[in-house]
């Protein structure tokens, strides 16, 4: 299943006291799909996931619903270490009308890739939405093999995975492996172009809030077969690729957005704001690449 080619891991706004901002997502949500976003996934790492509620997780679910109005899919992360409560969570964001779920590799507690697959397996026979997998073991700890994405291919409403780990090996070993119809996302906006020319479906992003329609045209010309130009465009971005991940994710990114004149609010302990030597090195990334240089300069 394809829910489009750049989707947007995207922040949670907050408030002055650190509480969900609806208007300024409402705000969020209408730019990034002017801007490039062909799907949002919401409550994800950069969502700020682990310090959301519940409770703040199925009101931001539904709220991000009701105002994207079915312009492009809603992605729910509903994953975690506990396979109970992610069944749970999942069964609430189905309730809110969301057009998929995403699932993490559990964190912490270090499963074997027989339990990862009864962990995934269980979720999925719990819920009739699509799902795609997230292997990050760069916060997860552990990696999910190839041969256990595959097994977990097999069944019907498991549809893609995003996969973090920078692998290009094993990434290329899943596209081969698994159906047609099964989507390989990277998770890394630096692997965007290496991952595509592989084969994959495309990135599940951050640097999308900043440079979406970038992004899409710099993809719009390597299938075209502009592949030079591409890959100008790619070595072009790579400064925001990386900048992005300068400091604990996301505070990189809302920084941005709210230089960009896009306001977000802060982030919630334990992130915390970048100081005065991170922003600035973060402008001068933004202005190197001429990102609304009229908005930071």
């Amino acid at each position: 299943m394809n829910f489009g080619q750049i989707l947007t891991a995207m922040v949670t706004p907050f408030d002055q006291n650190g509480e969900i901002d609806f208007p300024a997502t409402k705000n969020l949500i209408n730019y990034l799909i002017a801007n490039g976003t062909d799907g949002l996934v919401v409550a994800g790492t950069t969502g700020e996931s682990p310090t959301l509620s519940t409770e703040e997780k199925v009101e931001l679910f539904k709220f991000v619903v009701d105002t994207v109005a079915g312009r492009v899919p809603v992605i729910a992360g509903t994953g975690s270490n506990n396979t109970r409560a992610s069944v749970n969570l999942t069964k609430l964001a189905e309730d809110t009308g969301v057009d998929g779920i995403m699932l993490v590799v559990p964190y912490y507690n270090k499963p074997s890739q027989e339990g990862l697959y009864q962990h995934f397996k269980t979720i999925a026979e719990a819920t009739t939405l699509p799902i795609v997998l997230y292997n990050i073991p760069g916060r997860s700890v552990i990696n999910m093999a190839v041969e256990t994405v595959v097994r977990l291919a097999q069944i019907p409403n498991i549809v893609a995975i995003k996969d973090a780990s920078g692998n290009l090996d094993a990434m290329a070993e899943t596209i081969s492996q698994t159906p047609e119809e099964f989507s390989v996302y990277t998770g890394e906006d630096s692997l965007t172009l290496p991952a595509l020319s592989i084969g994959a479906t495309g990135v599940i992003s951050v640097a999308s809030h900043i440079i979406g329609n970038e992004m899409q045209a710099m993809i719009t010309k390597f299938k075209n077969g502009n592949t030079q130009e591409a890959a100008q465009d790619h070595r072009r971005y790579l400064p925001i690729f990386n900048g992005l991940f300068a400091a604990p994710n996301p505070s990189p990114v809302k920084a941005a957005l709210n230089l960009k004149g896009i306001p977000v609010g802060g982030v919630r302990l334990p992130i915390i704001p970048l100081n005065d030597n991170e922003i600035n090195a973060l402008q001068e990334v933004l202005r190197v690449v001429k990102v609304k240089e009229e908005v930071i300069s």
